[in-house]
């Protein structure tokens, strides 16, 4: 049992303050659609369908704890921490190590946040069961919109106690349906809670993005004042204030608001406020609230007195882009390694050499994601991107209404690093996915797992970034494109075959990703060797 403990805490050690999640509105997009996504999710990236199932009226349902370990088989879900009460229907839902989607359109994305260390709790220390990841799980299996889902995780969590599985850290959920988004924000409740106590096992408050509004969550805390008042757009646990009360945290007769924000999380850090400001300056640049880090000298990380270490006052929940959004503008976001700010590690002084007439060069080795032992050996910072080489998988979730149900819904995913893959689409309605996508073991190669083609990929380019980098874009360009093309042809097509063969209709799904799929494979095995034969030192002299 402590050899299972450790395994899954280093996992979600190695994880912990890792997720990058932006959302938009309905009314923010180009399209009309909801948008909700998730970086670094996890480690088991192992995609795979889980149908709709009917149970006996006495049913239970088992509790895991290990769904996001990617060491275990693929149906493997962990050890059993206890039961609650079956459904007697549940959805079909795609599961993974977060499990992002169901058949209908329900989303949710997960991000990891930092909380008070009062608050903090590991397994054994508490009677605390439900992990978000499992939470999650139940809602895509019960849950049709996104209220349902709220209302579901947050019982679950109430009742048997909310277990982080990210180290001691505390957690958020992006619940998404094609008309609406809640951000709900989740924390502990320390060591000792007991089941049946009558106490809640979570401190929980959630708030509903306007249709007109993006958001961000970057592993930190984003709900300031809460108004029960207005019960469309604000949600809470019974305890949501008191136990600030109890613990001396916050005074009503002071007479300050109640600011959910600065009670439970800790002093924010810079790998969370530079990814607001990035967040802020990419979707309303005129509007943003600090001042600009842009620079193009390789210097400017180096001189503390531009960095700003700002309070998170500035940056409100959400707010209204200066222009509509669209998938691939989220797609554009995971990718992001502030290439042109302060922030660049492609662009640090210790990548440049002195030239001819003394003047700068840039190696091809220049990189935005230097090793540990690279860094050390540069004798350079640390910096916090969007997008990580060790992200395991991610995605982009399109979440339409008024279209039939089966294409409604695209599920973007990633695989590995966002800045190296591309992304596939899963039309909702599919039933199978390409055994490609589900396969992926850490501790040994094989030829028949996207992620370590992709992988393979990504570690070829270290040995010419700079020239590599153009590689990786002139063929996933292309791919991407073509994919975007497809789906408006897809759609089509299943929409006139769903009215006479619905069956069909959804082999048509499943043959349109295994396409997909397969594309993906042959060119990223032709991008490895184009890279294999352009870097390496197999040179003619």
């Amino acid at each position: 049992m402590k050899t299972f403990i450790l395994f899954v805490l280093l996992f979600a050690f190695f994880q912990g303050q890792a997720c990058t999640v932006i959302v938009a509105g309905k009314k923010a997009t180009v399209d009309g659609s909801v948008l909700n996504s998730h970086t670094d999710a996890g480690a088991d990236c192992r995609i795979r369908v889980v149908p709709g199932q009917k149970f006996a009226k006495d049913a239970k349902a088992p509790v895991y704890y290990g769904i996001q370990r990617v060491d275990l088989p693929l149906n493997d879900n962990g050890k059993i921490l206890g039961y609650i009460p079956q459904v007697e229907q549940t959805f079909t839902y795609f599961q993974s190590a977060y499990s992002h989607i169901n058949e209908y359109e329900l989303c949710i994305g997960e991000s990891t946040l930092s909380q008070r260390p009062e608050l903090q709790v590991d397994l054994g220390e508490g009677e605390q069961i439900m992990t978000v990841e499992q939470a999650m799980i139940f809602a895509l299996q019960r849950c049709k919109t996104a209220d349902a889902a709220l209302e579901l995780i947050t019982s679950l969590m109430e009742q048997y106690g909310f277990l982080p599985s990210c180290g001691p850290e505390s957690e958020c959920l992006t619940i998404a349906d094609p008309e609406k988004i809640w951000v709900l924000e989740l924390f502990s409740v320390g060591k000792g809670w007991k089941a049946g106590s009558g106490k809640p096992g979570v401190i929980w408050t959630a708030q509903r993005v306007p249709d007109d509004h993006v958001a961000i969550i970057p592993n930190w805390s984003i709900i300031k004042e809460i108004d029960l008042s207005k019960p469309d757009y604000f949600k809470a646990s019974a305890n949501y204030m008191q136990v600030a009360i109890d613990s001396g945290w916050y005074a009503p007769e002071s007479g300050q608001p109640f600011i959910w924000q600065d009670i439970y999380a800790p002093t924010p850090r810079e790998w969370a406020t530079n990814r607001f400001w990035l967040f802020a300056t990419t979707f309303a640049p005129s509007t943003a609230p600090m001042k600009s880090r842009k620079t193009q000298n390789p210097f400017d990380n180096l001189n503390q007195y531009i960095q700003f270490v700002e309070p998170l006052s500035v940056y409100p929940f959400s707010f209204k882009p200066e222009k509509p959004v669209s998938v691939k503008d989220f797609m554009d976001f995971q990718r992001s390694t502030f290439s042109g700010t302060i922030y660049d590690k492609e662009n640090d002084a210790a990548w440049y050499y002195p030239g001819k007439d003394n003047k700068l060069v840039k190696s091809k080795l220049a990189t935005p994601f230097p090793s540990g032992e690279t860094q050390k050996l540069m004798k350079t910072t640390r910096r916090r991107a969007v997008a990580r080489v060790d992200g395991e998988y991610g995605m982009v979730a399109q979440l339409r209404a008024g279209m039939p149900k089966g294409i409604g819904g695209i599920y973007w995913v990633f695989q590995d690093n966002a800045y190296t893959s591309p992304y596939l689409p899963i039309f909702t309605g599919v039933t199978h996915i390409p055994e490609v996508y589900s396969t992926y073991d850490p501790k040994q190669y094989t030829d028949n797992s996207v992620r370590w083609a992709i992988d393979f990929v990504d570690n070829l380019l270290y040995l010419n970034w700079q020239d590599g980098k153009k590689d990786l874009n002139n063929a996933r360009t292309p791919l991407e494109s073509n994919f975007f093309k497809r789906n408006t042809e897809i759609e089509k097509e299943y929409a006139e075959l769903y009215q006479k063969n619905p069956k069909k209709a959804a082999e048509l799904l499943n043959k349109y990703t295994q396409e997909c799929a397969d594309a993906v494979m042959d060119t990223y095995v032709r991008l490895r060797n184009t890279l294999i034969t352009k870097y390496t030192n197999n040179k003619m002299r």
